[in-house]
């Protein structure tokens, strides 16, 4: 039974009460006015207890809510603390890899370097070279000339 219908009751007994003259006094009904006080001593300690288990409910809910929220943020800034740590780690990865390339494109520009000096080296050898080996031909031919003219004189002499 609900305790707003027994006052609603109470409140009814009231009502239709006889008034006194010249008062604000009301006769009422002592069995029916004591029947609804004992149901309201039934009901009231049963309310007060519903209304206790209900807060205590409430705040054993809420202090869940509040743990789990807890629970919630802390997850969510180890998460975001390791996503900065992550984000550092790849900042300083980034950087050693560029640091990686810029060493080897500066070793590949001297190897180039190294590579065209070395071929220019042995170009010029070989050019040197062959200019001996011009040298050595022209010498040769001349020294063969020579010869011929040599043997053509003493047979146009004859």
């Amino acid at each position: 039974m609900d305790i707003l219908y027994l006052v609603d009751r109470i409140e009814a007994i009231l009502h239709s009460g006889q008034k006194l003259p010249l008062s604000s006094k009301v006769v009422v009904d002592e069995h029916e006015t004591m029947d609804v006080l004992d149901q309201m001593r039934v009901v009231i300690p049963e309310e007060i207890k519903t209304a206790r288990r209900l807060n205590q409910d409430r705040e054993r809910i809420t202090q869940q809510a509040e743990a789990e929220a807890a629970r919630i943020i802390k997850q969510a800034e180890e998460q975001a603390e390791e996503m900065v740590r992550n984000h550092g780690v790849l900042q300083e990865a980034e950087r050693r890899a560029e640091d990686t390339l810029v060493r080897a494109d500066n070793q590949a520009e001297e190897i180039r370097a190294g590579a065209d000096q070395y071929a220019l080296d042995v170009l010029r050898s070989l050019d040197a070279h062959m200019k001996k080996t011009m040298d050595t031909i022209q010498r040769g031919i001349s020294t063969l000339e020579e010869s011929i003219r040599q043997a053509e004189q003493p047979a146009e002499e004859s």
